[in-house]
């Protein structure tokens, strides 16, 4: 072979592969570098998606385009149920068409560089890798990404689709009774709802309601964090000290409140605080501490006061599993040297123990924040929300659903389960706690020490 011809096929069979992977997927790799097996799969790949777009499989791919664009048109008056279009199963079916085509594509994309890039490989080694190496090179090199393929291909399904869909249900409106399918249609409405929802002009009560559950919201996520944590940090110091006798005695029963199930515990608390017949009013009358019932779950400051006291007894224990974990990780020689340079307990504890238990909760306790934005079931089964949410002598609560310890995530939980369903504004709704809470925990949680560093 001359140097003419060797300079001349890296550029020949590069552009020959890449041509021929544009033309039809894995056709460069079986025409011009012998890899049978992968590109007679990329062929079948390319194949089954042409088919889908045919009379052969009942053109399944156009008609989700078309059902996710239209979702649906109207039928003759007496068509029965199952010959209705359902616009929620078109979305559906669309989107999964949208992610099928998705991956088709990076596939046919990725398949072209990798194309080229063996071609070079080739001509650089001068002839085409043995079977040996083939094996080898799945075993090492390519093993990986075949094993993750499954669990990618699971999390695009039945992730990206149910998150997909929660989203587009905000463009649309899909809610009672109207636009219910499959008896009537969902149709897409673009920012209505959103007008709906933040425009004090269009929105009516919807704007009053939404900055107030969203503002108590903020409140209960910082109270409820930040309350669990500190109290959970004390105990664990307290329970610590040398003084303290019997110390695992004490956490076993600090750890009774985290042990039982959460939604028992609220029940329990829901009604020892009954403003009526509740157990802790009957007994602070008869001792005459009081002379009228305290109304813990219907006035709505006690009611969220109440809220967070509660959250305090079931939460804390975790947070001081947490710091008595992290504070037994701390070097005895670190106090031992600060005894001796006459440090107090306070400047051990503010010095020593505080730092190095924040290093390592830091995330935990950013994550818990994130958690608690969501913590449906604190609200849910102590208070479902109420009492009612009053603006003067406006109830907002009749015309939004909205209570005055609602929190976000349980606003979107009667939109969507309690009459008339609101689909379409719980949506709008999931969106926002969406932008907002993911990015803040992201941002928070990889700007941490620990995480930098690789230590949690």
């Amino acid at each position: 072979m001359d140097n003419q011809t060797v300079n001349s096929i890296p550029c020949n069979l590069a552009k020959k592969t890449q041509f021929a992977s544009c033309c039809f997927m894995g056709l460069g790799q079986v025409l011009y570098l012998k890899q049978y097996l992968r590109g007679i799969f990329m062929m079948l790949i390319e194949v089954i998606i042409i088919l889908s777009c045919t009379p052969v499989f009942n053109y399944a791919i156009p008609s989700a385009l078309a059902g996710l664009i239209t979702l649906g048109s109207p039928k003759p008056e007496g068509t029965p149920i199952k010959l209705l279009d359902h616009s929620i199963f078109m979305m559906i079916e669309g989107l999964f068409a949208l992610i099928i085509l998705a991956i088709f594509i990076f596939i046919y994309i990725s398949q072209i560089k990798t194309g080229k890039k063996d071609a070079l490989l080739i001509i650089q080694r001068g002839k085409y890798p043995s079977s040996k190496e083939i094996r080898n090179h799945l075993a090492t090199k390519a093993f990986p990404s075949i094993g993750i393929t499954p669990a990618v291909l699971m999390i695009s399904i039945f992730t990206l689709i149910p998150l997909l869909f929660s989203m587009l249900i905000a463009f649309t409106n899909y809610s009672s009774p109207d636009h219910i399918p499959p008896k009537n249609l969902v149709d897409w409405v673009g920012i209505d709802n959103f007008k709906t929802m933040f425009s004090r002009n269009l929105g009516g009560n919807w704007p009053k309601a939404f900055a107030r559950v969203a503002v108590w919201t903020i409140i209960w996520a910082v109270l409820s964090t930040f309350s669990c944590f500190f109290v959970g940090f004390m105990f664990a110091v307290i329970l610590r000290d040398k003084r303290i006798r019997i110390p695992k005695f004490y956490r076993t029963i600090f750890i009774l409140p985290y042990a039982i199930p959460q939604m028992l515990s609220l029940f329990v608390w829901a009604n020892l605080l009954n403003g009526t017949f509740g157990p802790i009013n009957r007994t602070l009358q008869f001792c005459h501490i009081i002379t009228q019932n305290i109304p813990w779950l219907s006035n709505p400051t006690l009611a969220k006061l109440t809220l967070v006291l509660v959250n305090i007894w079931i939460g804390f224990p975790y947070s001081m599993i947490l710091t008595t974990s992290s504070m037994t990780a701390i070097s005895q020689a670190q106090y031992e040297a600060a005894q001796i340079d006459g440090a107090s307990r306070w400047q051990q504890f503010r010095h020593i123990t505080l730092p190095l238990v924040m290093y390592q909760l830091k995330p935990a306790l950013i994550m818990q924040f994130a958690g608690n934005i969501n913590n449906f079931g604190a609200v849910f089964f102590l208070t479902s929300g109420g009492p009612n949410l009053m603006l003067g002598s406006e109830n907002l609560t009749i015309s939004t659903q909205a209570g005055s310890t609602d929190l976000l995530i349980s606003w979107i939980y009667k939109l969507t389960m309690n009459t008339p369903n609101q689909y379409q504004l719980a949506s709008v709704l999931s969106i926002l706690v969406f932008i907002v809470l993911v990015p803040f925990a992201l941002y928070n949680f990889t700007h941490t020490k620990a995480f930098k560093d690789g230590e949690l």
